[in-house]
């Protein structure tokens, strides 16, 4: 896919229009700044439509020439879809008044930008740190204590991705030299065993959420701003796909992998009442059909994945565009305390039904056409196990992302709750999503011929695809409705879901309790020894040192008849007093200086 049909130099870097308005958005305020939100995107975009399949642009950055952009047609797939994202997600924010969330939201869309371009792994590197920098002010930006501690567990995850990459950059290095800078695929490297190759796949799987590296995401997520999540969704993740896509094609522990992510969030997803916590759970799901596509590394199977990463984007967004909604204008985004929202929130409601008919693949909607290429080429290539994992796991998304999503949110329980509907920038994003969710379904061939093999000539709607997956939704429908009427479903309750980030959070506290009594407990050690004892005596002794030598002079200056004291004793008392008040004639004091300077001088000889 990196192979360059001719040598074309850019003049421009594809993210310098997000670049320049993340820039300009720190210093604007009020609506100039929420409109860079939406012009920088739309000028990005034209940027990448012109660009020219082959083009690249090298620079020299401390002596090394690097290249930055190489352009093919995987690169630009992803710039599409990463500046439409922004462009959604800008829509949606177009409220926000804080400067410096708009401007971070920019550059963390031109860091995507950046991945999805980058010619090398050295300018890769660069744009890498730059995601994790940027994203984490979606976070930070709603300014509550958990929403900072959570920030800085995002940032922990994300910055050790980026050490772990430039670990395996300079493992690759050592040993190959140059040539391990190229963005070539690793995949044999791998098989071989090579540590290098294996760095890099654990940095990418930090991003990508593998199984067990996940916790970041959930927890990130549900505590970002009403409008984080929008911006998240569209771009770590997607990153992490697309570099698993140049760089780890056809490697077979990523079916492995893919097939655990796909199964394991379904079972966590049913229990948790945080509505965007389960929107979490759903994207390591989906994630997960794409890692299965990548690691069976067929040509149809490679488009799948890029084609459900596209599709992902718009119709997860589109769902945490709504449950933003909902907590923008309730303040509250639990199951147990919510319901009976349709009747305040029709558009609303009406918006998050087609996402959840997306992200279910029902026919006619976008998840579909890029689902089935995935399950198709499982069962083709002969994965039986993984594609029974895919079947199952597209009944668990449609039971708890399709279904619980929208049940609780506008039609369980009556809650009371009648809030306002959602602004009208928020509608208009939602409706730009719903409609493209929509258009993919039913023109599917509009996004497979951007695709780098095209879809090898793939057709979603055939009969075999259309009735096996409408039998697969309306098993998992059956079993919602059974489950509901027999009262056997999970009840929404008011609790936190912590899965596999119980350990995390013993082992660092454990950890830290460990670090503080050894660094502290040493540190105390230290200063009762150093401080305490020594130079709190030398100081002493430099004070009041004098005084007590001179002292030691009393008895014989009383006896060479030099005192008027009465007794040795008195003798001894009064020079005390005199050295303590500075009453010593100066004889005296030079006397003891010039000993103490000879005592030392004879010290330094020997």
């Amino acid at each position: 896919m990196s192979i360059l049909a001719t040598s074309m130099e850019i003049g421009v870097h594809p993210a310098f229009a997000l670049i320049l308005g993340g820039l300009l958005a720190a210093i604007l305020r009020g609506r100039f700044a929420s409109m860079v939100l939406v012009i920088a995107p739309i000028l990005g975009f034209w940027q990448v439509y012109v660009l020219e399949v082959g083009s690249l642009s090298t620079m020299t950055l401390f002596g090394y020439e690097i290249l930055g952009v190489e352009v093919d047609k995987q690169a630009k797939v992803f710039g599409y879809l990463f500046h439409l994202a922004a462009l959604v997600a800008g829509i949606y924010s177009f409220h926000l008044r804080d400067p410096w969330q708009i401007s971070m939201a920019l550059l963390y869309a031109a860091s995507a930008v950046g991945v999805a371009f980058a010619g090398d792994m050295i300018s890769l590197f660069l744009w890498w740190e730059g995601l994790a920098i940027t994203s984490v002010f979606q976070i930070w930006g709603r300014k509550t204590k958990e929403a900072e501690e959570s920030g800085f567990r995002y940032l922990f995850f994300h910055v050790s991705s980026g050490l772990l990459l430039l670990a395996g950059i300079l493992f690759r290095y050592h040993g190959e030299g140059d040539s391990a800078l190229s963005l070539e695929p690793l995949t044999e490297a791998l098989e071989a065993g090579d540590p290098g190759s294996w760095f890099i796949l654990l940095a990418i799987g930090i991003k990508a959420a593998f199984p067990g590296l996940h916790v970041w995401l959930k927890d990130g997520y549900a505590e970002a701003t009403h409008t984080g999540p929008v911006w998240l969704c569209a771009f770590t993740t997607k990153c992490a796909v697309c570099m698993l896509v140049r760089l780890f094609p056809g490697a077979e522990i990523l079916i492995l992998i893919g097939g655990v992510m796909a199964m394991f969030p379904i079972f966590y997803a049913v229990i948790e009442n945080d509505l965007r916590r389960v929107l979490c759970y759903s994207k390591i799901n989906q994630i997960g059909f794409m890692v299965v596509g990548i690691g069976i590394g067929t040509d149809l199977a490679i488009d799948g994945a890029i084609a459900h990463a596209f599709t992902h984007v718009l119709y997860k967004g589109l769902l945490f565009m709504s449950m933003g909604a909902v907590l923008f204008r309730t303040g509250e985004i639990r199951g147990s305390h919510l319901g009976g929202l349709y009747k305040s929130m029709p558009w609303t409601t009406g918006f998050c039904i087609v996402g959840a008919a997306s992200i279910s693949a029902f026919p006619l909607f976008s998840g579909f056409i890029s689902k089935s290429i995935i399950i198709t080429e499982t069962a083709r290539n002969g994965n039986m196990i993984t594609w029974l994992c895919l079947l199952f796991a597209s009944a668990g998304v449609f039971h708890h992302a399709g279904i619980k999503i929208p049940f609780f949110a506008f039609f369980a329980h009556d809650s009371g709750l009648r809030p306002k509907e959602a602004p009208v920038n928020m509608l208009i994003a939602m409706g730009i999503s719903s409609f493209m969710c929509v258009f993919l379904g039913c023109n599917p061939q509009w996004l497979y011929e951007m695709l780098p093999n095209g879809a090898a000539g793939y057709h979603p709607y055939d009969a075999t695809h259309v009735i096996t997956q409408l039998e697969i939704l309306l098993f998992s429908a059956l079993a919602f409705t059974l489950l509901n009427l027999w009262g056997r479903y999970p009840p929404e309750l008011p609790s936190v879901n912590l899965d596999v980030d119980w350990v995390y959070r013993k082992t660092g506290r454990l950890f830290l309790r460990c670090t503080n009594f050894f660094w502290n407990g040493l540190n105390q050690k230290t200063h009762t020894i150093v401080v305490v004892n020594v130079i709190s005596k030398v100081g002493e002794f430099a004070k009041a040192g004098h005084v007590h030598v001179m002292s030691q002079f009393a008895k014989q200056i009383y006896n060479l008849g030099l005192s008027d004291a009465k007794s040795p004793v008195s003798a001894k008392n009064t020079m005390k007093k005199r050295s303590s008040l500075g009453l010593l004639p100066i004889g005296l004091s030079a006397l003891f200086i010039l000993l103490f300077v000879g005592i030392f001088l004879i010290i330094a000889s020997q």
